[in-house]
Parts: structure tokens; sequence; C-alpha cells
């Protein structure tokens, strides 16, 4: 583990509730880190439903998981919070001197005088390939969901998948790898027509090859498929790439102590706090009297719970209640000209 990241706020999850904490905090000038299992922010908004219409955020007649996301991450621009993405938060534990100490799966650690867990329905983490000891390829000649494309140039490339992802990833690949092969169980897709419909053309034009199966055995140089006729085929590759969905998990955040009820952390209507001092929970991860699981609803939360980390982020000081339309110092904060 390295040395710790010594930090105002920890936001345990980078989707649509965990980045307007974001926003929120900074607006209180609170600086914070992010960690999120998926290598992207977004969390289960851009990772299950996209492109899907969303009709419920104020203001806003539609926007998409997607593009909702990409909001977010420009109004919370200003305040630069750091993220880390492809960690799980795994440990929590309270320090002598009332600050948190928290460790991820990646090795990390980070000192934190609040800790907001904005984690959904669990951590969403990539569905794994189902053969024995395949993890030691990973980062190496295997991977899940890379956040770039641009390490695979000029290599042998299996993608391994039938969704929009992984059919998009085959796609984007065909312009800069060496060669290409998309393997699914079965010759059809859960993906939009169009992405399909552009798959198939590159394959008829043997800039894509396609292949039936299911991975049977992997060397980290070879993957070996099972066809549906019993047979086999070994594809020499130099990477795979798996997009076979995400699913959530709780995971650790079932073992710090927070009294969970039904997999929901409870928490105060006053400040969103859980039992703990300094950890708050915000979105569909927290229960209380009157919940609603509504995107609206984690940011009234995260608006309230913010404030509720004043009090240990700037213990004895009080911290005014100010107005974007108004406000010098928070015009200073976002990096707008002075309102007229």
């Amino acid at each position: 583990m390295t040395a710790p990241i010594e930090t105002d706020a920890l936001i345990v999850g980078a989707g649509p509730v965990g980045l307007f904490q974001a926003f929120q905090l900074g607006l209180l000038e609170i600086s914070c880190h992010i960690v999120d299992a998926l290598p992207a922010a977004g969390g289960q908004c851009v990772a299950l439903y996209g492109d899907k219409p969303i009709y419920d955020i104020p203001g806003t007649p539609m926007t998409s998981g997607r593009d909702l996301a990409q909001s977010l991450l420009q109004q919370v621009a200003p305040f630069k919070p750091q993220f880390h993405f492809g960690e799980q938060v795994a440990t929590l534990e309270r320090q002598a001197d009332g600050r948190l100490l928290l460790a991820t799966s990646a090795g990390k650690a980070f000192l934190a005088r609040t800790v907001f867990i904005a984690a959904g329905v669990g951590a969403f983490v990539p569905k794994r390939i189902a053969l024995e000891d395949i993890g030691r390829f990973e980062g190496t000649s295997l991977f899940y969901h890379p956040d770039s494309l641009d390490r695979f140039a000029g290599q042998t490339v299996v993608v391994n998948g039938g969704d929009d992802i992984a059919l998009e990833t085959a796609i984007a690949l065909t312009a800069t790898a060496r060669q290409v092969t998309l393997v699914h169980r079965r010759d059809g897709f859960q993906a939009d027509e169009a992405t399909v419909a552009a798959m198939r053309q590159l394959v008829a034009d043997g800039k894509l090859a396609f292949k039936v199966g299911q991975p049977a055995a992997f060397d980290g140089k070879q993957l070996r498929i099972a066809t549906p006729d019993t047979t086999t085929i070994d594809l020499p590759l130099d990477a795979l790439v798996a997009c076979l969905g995400i699913s959530p998990r709780l995971g650790p955040i079932a073992d710090w102590g927070l009294a969970l009820e039904r997999k929901q952390v409870p928490v105060d209507t006053e400040k969103y706090e859980t039992r703990e001092r300094g950890v708050f929970a915000v979105g569909d991860i927290n229960t209380y009297p009157g919940k609603k699981k509504l995107i609206v609803c984690g940011f009234h939360e995260a608006t309230l719970a913010a404030w509720g980390a004043t009090a240990i982020v700037f213990p004895g000081k009080a911290v005014p209640l100010q107005y974007t339309t108004t406000s010098t110092r928070l015009h200073e904060l976002l990096g707008v000209s002075k309102a007229a």
C-alpha cells in the first residue's frame, strides 16, 4: 500500500449523484477525490442505459445517461476533483485523530476527513470470463471494458461479447489494430441495429473477423473457443478484450459496520450521515423513511450531505449560505465572470 492521499472528502462512486456530490462540496470549498470500480465516470446511468432517454431531470426536458454524466462532469470541472477509476474501496478504518483511512483494491490509500458513499446499488464490476486461473492475465493480455483503445494499435486483438459496447469496441479497433476478431456465443446480438449492420459490413469487407463460440481456454497468447458444432478454434492474439457487461456488487461496504438494512445504508434526513460520524451515504445506496430511488432525490441528499460535512472539515467556523446567482466568491470558484 502506498502512503495515504490526504483529502477533505472521499467519494465512493462516480455516478450522477457522486459527481453532483463533488460539485456541492466544491461550492463549499471542500476538496475531494472520487473512486469508482468502472473505468470511467457515469455509473449505472452510462453502463446500463447510456443512450436511453431520461425525462425527470429538473430543467432538462430530455437527456440520456451518457449526456447527463457529461453535463455533470462539465459542471464539476472547475473544482478539479481527482478521479481514481478501476478501483474498489475495500476497507474503512477510523484513526485516532478521527479521520478515516480507506484502502482500495489497487493498493491505494486515502486519509479523509469525510467519506461519501454514492455507490448506487453497489460497485459495478465487469463480468469475468469463466475460465480457471484466467485472472493472472488481467492487465497484460486480458482487458475488461478498457477506457482507452490506444494501447492496442498495431496488435492482433480478439473482442469477446455481443452487446453494443462489444461491437462498438470491435468496430473502433479496426481503425488501428493489425487484426480484429469478434467472438460471441451466437450469431445474434443485443445491440442497436445500426451497430450490428456496421459490424456485419466490416466482416463482409474483410476488415473484421467474426467467430461464433465461447472461450474454452486461454494461455495469454492464444484463445481457444468451443463452437456450437463441438469443434474448437485457436485464435492467436496480443490482447483479449472482454466486454461481457457489468453487474452490481455491494462488496466491502457490507463489512464497514454501517448497520445495513436490506443491503442499504440507514441515514438521518438532516445530513444523510450514517451511524459513523463523517460517513455520509447518498443516492440509491441509502435508506430512510420515505426514501425514493430517483436521481433528483440523490441530488437533494448530496446537497445536504455536503453541508453536513462542513462541521467536520471546518470545525468552529460558521459557513455562510451563498447563491451562485449573486456570490462573487462562488463566481470566482466557478471561473465565471462577475454577475452584472
